[in-house]
């Protein structure tokens, strides 16, 4: 038994212990015990609070912690004064004999904590309409107005007039160039809810711009109560409604706008009939590319051919007809005045990324007119025809025949335009008024071009917001047609004229005249706009929350 004993194997822990060529590398040696802590939990937070540093908790404080606990060194006797004073927050008075758009522009301009906005009684779903269809209703509403011209200011104050007549006073509308987007917040502790359309279709109708803008007024009386459903059904009437005039009216308009704005520059009957067969075929063709889905910049192009190539065959065949006037006529039914307008508009209140989108559409538009009279100009330069650039000099003034002009122009491009024929007499005689005024500055005064422009700009901006408000309706229907007899056409025609012919510096100097030309008419009609605001009353203007509504950014 003890041989067998000796040879049975021993365990490790005997092995280590009496073989001290066996052991361990983790092993601590002997008479080194450390004293085994208490172990770390695996799991920690990095915000865990270290031990010894616990933080006093205020009696009936949140112990985790909330954005609406007290500060620990508040207390109620050296609290600051309150945000809101104990008489109340001054009242803005908003008249109802203003329109909506000064009212609605009034709460825009002030700051969110100090609009008139009353509490609650109880939730929007019980004392009223549903908060995501009042926001709908909204965005389309400010869908029809921006797809129809509308400048973003204004867009923005129709929004928000929609909103507060149903009770959303705590509602801040955003308008782009693309992209209408508005959020509502009930209280501060509420989550908001927004809702955004993008604008992609964009179509010329005053008609039904001005029944928007009815609607928007009668949303925004106070004495009217018109129902959700009443609303959303004078909308649908208002897209369904048809063009007031035909396609073959809108043709024959393009046509005389083309032989007036010849007249205006010198031409005769000829040149009358010329232009307004080439603008005519000029619609015609534009009309088709738009229905094969060519973009408008094809159009444009397509469109700025036929009368530049009938000025170019009357020049080759030794007509005895001013062939700048054939062409330049063309270019007037051509240049993007409206989109200009409402381009620099938004600039100068404020919408910086609107008016950069809308003056880039004018420049691509502008740049479509360009190549397509470009080409026509540079093959009957080729073919030998003796256009003068210097006939821009030659022109005579005829004040008769060109107010009379400058009238059908306007006419006709209120035609264009699709306004109501109730306000096409008081565009017509605002077109002329604008051209009278130009030429008693210009060819009678001898004034520059581009200032006597900026000046019959302004009045016809005036005049413009004079008139909306009297009739309660948008400024454009007033505006934007007078502008037309003002257009750049022949500066831009001479222009084009001399880079065909290898003079691009002169060309280059032409283009910058009709471009201060057209930034002078922009800036007129806004500024006349703005003159009318400074001598009629607005909402507020008595209180010191009125006068901070005025201001606008000063650039810091």
């Amino acid at each position: 038994m003890t041989d067998l004993e000796d040879r049975k194997p021993q365990s490790d822990e005997a092995r280590g212990a009496f073989d001290p060529e066996i052991t361990s590398e983790f092993a601590v040696p002997a008479g080194l015990a450390a004293p085994r802590a208490v172990a770390e939990p695996e799991t920690t937070s990095e915000f865990a609070v270290p031990d010894g540093l616990d933080v006093p908790q205020l009696p009936g404080a949140e112990p985790e912690g909330s954005a609406f606990t007290l500060p620990s060194t508040y207390s109620a006797q050296q609290a600051p004064a309150a945000f809101t004073p104990a008489t109340g927050v001054p009242v803005v008075s908003l008249t109802k004999d203003a329109p909506w758009q000064d009212r609605m522009r009034t709460m825009l301009r002030m700051p969110v904590a100090e609009r008139p906005a009353p509490e609650p009684r109880g939730k929007a779903e019980e004392d009223g309409p549903a908060v995501p269809r009042v926001l709908d209703l909204t965005l389309r509403i400010g869908e029809l107005l921006l797809a129809g011209g509308e400048g973003a200011e204004d867009v923005e104050a129709a929004m928000f007039a929609v909103c507060r007549s149903y009770g959303l006073d705590r509602c801040e509308p955003n308008v782009t160039f693309t992209l209408l987007s508005i959020s509502y917040q009930p209280s501060l502790v509420d989550d908001p809810v927004t809702a955004s359309r993008t604008v992609r279709r964009r179509a010329t109708d005053y008609t039904r711009l001005a029944a928007v803008f009815q609607l928007v007024d009668d949303l925004s009386d106070p004495e009217t109560s018109i129902s959700l459903e009443e609303a959303y059904r004078r909308l649908a009437e208002i897209r369904r409604n048809r063009h007031p005039y035909p396609t073959w009216v809108l043709t024959g308009a393009s046509g005389l706008l083309a032989g007036a704005a010849s007249v205006l520059v010198g031409g005769d009957l000829i040149v009358f009939v010329a232009a307004m067969l080439g603008a005519m075929l000029g619609d015609r063709l534009a009309w088709l590319c738009a229905g094969r889905g060519l973009p408008e910049f094809y159009q444009f192009t397509v469109a700025a051919m036929p009368p530049a190539a009938i000025g170019i065959a009357l020049t080759v065949a030794h007509v005895d007809v001013k062939a700048s006037a054939v062409i330049t006529g063309g270019l007037f039914a051509l240049l993007p005045g409206r989109a200009l307008v409402a381009g620099v508009q938004d600039g100068l209140t404020g919408f910086y990324i609107t008016a950069s989108a809308r003056l880039l559409e004018v420049m691509y538009l502008f740049v479509g007119i360009v190549v397509g009279v470009l080409v026509i100009l540079y093959f009957g330069v080729n073919l030998g025809a003796k256009l003068n650039p210097d006939a821009a000099l030659s022109i005579t003034p005829r004040p008769g025949w060109q107010i009379g002009a400058s009238m059908l122009l306007s006419l006709t491009f209120a035609v264009l335009l699709q306004q109501e024929r109730s306000t096409v007499l008081w565009v017509t005689l605002n077109g002329g008024v604008a051209w009278s005024v130009y030429g008693a500055l210009h060819d009678a005064g001898g004034l520059s071009p581009v200032a006597s422009t900026a000046v019959a700009a302004g009045l016809v901006g005036l005049f413009g917001q004079l008139l909306s408000r009297y009739r309660f309706a948008s400024a454009l229907p007033y505006t934007t047609a007078a502008i037309g007899p003002l257009l750049p056409g022949s500066a831009t025609y001479f222009g084009l004229l001399s880079i065909a012919q290898n003079e691009v510096d002169k060309g280059l100097v032409s283009l910058a005249t009709a471009a201060s030309l057209a930034m002078a008419i922009a800036i007129g009609v806004n500024l006349g706009s703005e003159i009318s605001r400074l001598f009629l009353r607005i909402p507020g203007g008595a209180s010191a929350a009125g006068r901070r509504a005025a201001k606008r950014t000063r650039g810091f």
